[in-house]
């Protein structure tokens, strides 16, 4: 019988911020991709080694920020991390945010793709982030972090909590077909 676990299902909600980020990594590690899974296009566009778009991280960093914003794996979970990453940089123009969606939509493969829903869900990811003013979180060290318990991770970073918390409730109602958006407040 087999008991794995599919990364549309895989979460750990804001509301688990006690456990570490290394528990939190190692509970991800059942289910993320390796690096040699993601699409060419995907690394392209997001690995900060190209230096496309402001923001762009490598996939273990990307995967401790879906950790931190307590992100799933699905669509608009990706859509949303990538945006409030790319926002917390405070250098992301709206050429660039424009591209980038386009990027998203037109030349991304398959279950990466972006639908319109995941580029107003991207997009406000840059909002939130932009209003918040996070740390940059493409240019954090997670490693001395990692037994540091991820409420105390966000207080550190400058994420607000609350508001990440008011906009998942708004999420929620405006996308209430999609399972990831229901589940941010679990």
């Amino acid at each position: 019988m087999d008991t794995a676990l599919a990364y549309t299902d895989w979460h750990i909600p804001l509301s688990h911020g006690d456990i570490t980020l290394r528990q939190a990594a190692a509970d991800l590690a059942r289910v993320g991709a390796a690096p040699e899974d993601i699409p060419f296009m995907v690394r392209l566009a997001e690995n900060p080694r190209y230096n496309l778009f402001n923001g762009a991280v490598d996939l273990k960093t990307h995967d401790y920020i879906h950790l931190i914003l307590g992100h799933g794996l699905c669509a608009k979970d990706e859509a949303f991390v990538i945006g409030f990453t790319m926002g917390s940089t405070n250098r992301l123009s709206a050429t660039e945010e424009s591209l980038f969606t386009l990027v998203a939509q037109h030349l991304y493969p398959g279950i990466y793709r972006f639908t319109d829903e995941d580029v107003k869900v991207f997009r406000n990811g840059v909002r939130l982030a932009y209003v918040t003013e996070p740390l940059a979180l493409n240019q954090i060290d997670y490693t001395p972090l990692m037994d540091r318990r991820l409420d105390t991770i966000r207080g550190d970073l400058r994420i607000d909590e609350d508001l990440l918390r008011a906009y998942y409730a708004i999420e929620k109602q405006r996308f209430p077909d999609a399972a990831e958006s229901q589940r941010l407040l679990d």
